[in-house]
């Protein structure tokens, strides 16, 4: 998953909310849980994938940081 994807997610989510919003207005309640639910998945699918690329960014950090570091930490024979 990508940024981009976790964008369309939380997008649905908000189309999802708002007509979760309406039916309760309308009193469809079961259309109104239904599209709760859908938003609510949304919600959950966008924040995976902010997760996955958070933790792919940090394990990219630590690598160069590794990487930087592994030449000036090694110490010369006597």
């Amino acid at each position: 998953m990508s940024l981009e994807e976790a964008s369309r997610q939380l997008e649905a989510a908000i189309h999802d909310a708002r007509v979760a919003f309406d039916c309760i207005l309308l009193e469809e309640l079961d259309r109104a849980h239904t599209n709760a639910i859908t938003a609510r998945a949304a919600v959950d699918a966008a924040e995976q994938a902010i997760r996955v690329e958070f933790e792919r960014r940090e394990a990219e950090k630590t690598d160069k940081a590794d990487k930087a570091g592994s030449g000036s930490t090694e110490k010369e024979p006597d």
